[in-house]
């Protein structure tokens, strides 16, 4: 019998402001075009992994309800991964918590693989660095590769089939008036899956061959609105990034939309907000939920607006999230 090998950790969301969508390798999550993102301190998972040969094999608890066989698989799969470069064969017990709504488009994905890599990788005695974690990461679902880091990030896509070219590494500690409300529009799991709907859009949509060209224009004009910390710079050129991924998608064959009429509706207040001297943006990614983009020092005002219209528990009020840390484990 071998002692068991215990770590957990939390890792915070985040939500792109110039997003990713498609991939060029689906097997080793390697994305068409390159990504920035903020990471955000209301919404995380937590996740603790014990590897112990007393295990008859896998298993996956999350929220407190053991999965399906199939869902475990996936992600034994993955923790394989790490099983590989350690060189153990050892079974796992991964018990996860998500503070976020599951697959309704709020990352809840990128900081769940986030966790659990950091989780592996410590209890494992890797000691991979955050930069090879991100490419481990990015590997059970692509956006987990941002999560690895707080504050401002981007996700380099690589070049060709090289997964190592693909990694994700801080771009800016956003410690400044900079704040994300999260509008829960939606707690149920969407009806797309982002993985299917991606795929879809590159197949189908003619608008989609635009989209490289969008982003990589996008991500350099955001990257020197950060440095001069223009807010108003940085919200115009995100929302316009994420309507012209909706965009892709509405053209796609048959079309296709995460949008609500709660969405639109949202959308049509934040502007009237900002034409009566507010500042604040939103984007979307593949759910109805909306995010807004605004300084903290205002948030408190635009969530009193928002209340006009939806109720308190659906409006989230987010600072800047830091990258993931060790937890105590439980039971030790």
């Amino acid at each position: 019998m071998t002692q068991a090998r215990i770590a957990k950790y939390q890792a915070h969301t985040n939500i792109a402001l110039i997003k990713y969508w498609g991939k060029r390798n689906q097997e080793l999550i390697l994305p068409v075009t390159s990504s920035l993102s903020l990471t955000l301190e209301a919404f995380y998972t937590q996740t603790q992994v014990e590897f112990s040969d007393q295990f008859a094999n896998d298993q996956f608890i999350l929220n407190g309800h053991p999965q399906s066989h199939e869902a475990t698989t996936k992600v034994s799969h993955y923790v394989d991964l790490f099983r590989r470069t350690a060189g153990v064969t050892l079974p796992v017990k991964i018990t996860s918590d998500n503070y976020v709504p599951t697959a309704a488009g709020l990352a809840s994905s990128a900081s769940a693989f986030a966790a659990l890599a950091c989780a592996c990788n410590d209890a494992l005695d890797l000691n991979l660095n955050p930069h090879e974690l991100s490419i481990m990461a990015r590997q059970g679902s692509g956006s987990a590769s941002r999560s690895l880091f707080g504050g401002f990030v981007e996700w380099e896509k690589g070049s060709g089939e090289d997964s190592n070219s693909s990694f994700a590494r801080p771009f800016d500690s956003a410690d400044w008036d900079i704040a994300m409300i999260a509008l829960v529009l939606n707690h149920q799991s969407k009806k797309f899956s982002s993985r299917k709907a991606m795929q879809h859009t590159i197949e189908t949509s003619p608008f989609y061959k635009l989209w490289p060209e969008e982003v990589a224009k996008d991500l350099e004009l955001i990257k020197s609105a950060i440095k001069q910390k223009d807010l108003k710079q940085i919200g115009e050129i995100a929302e316009h990034n994420a309507m012209k991924m909706h965009a892709t998608m509405l053209a796609a064959n048959p079309s296709f939309t995460y949008f609500e009429s709660d969405s639109l509706k949202a959308m049509e207040l934040i502007k009237n907000m900002r034409h009566n001297g507010l500042t604040c943006y939103y984007t979307m990614d593949a759910g109805p939920n909306v995010k807004i983009l605004c300084p903290y020092s205002q948030s408190q005002q635009i969530k009193e607006q928002l209340l006009h219209y939806f109720d308190e528990s659906q409006i989230i009020i987010s600072q800047v999230g830091p990258a993931p840390f060790a937890l105590d484990v439980s039971g030790v």
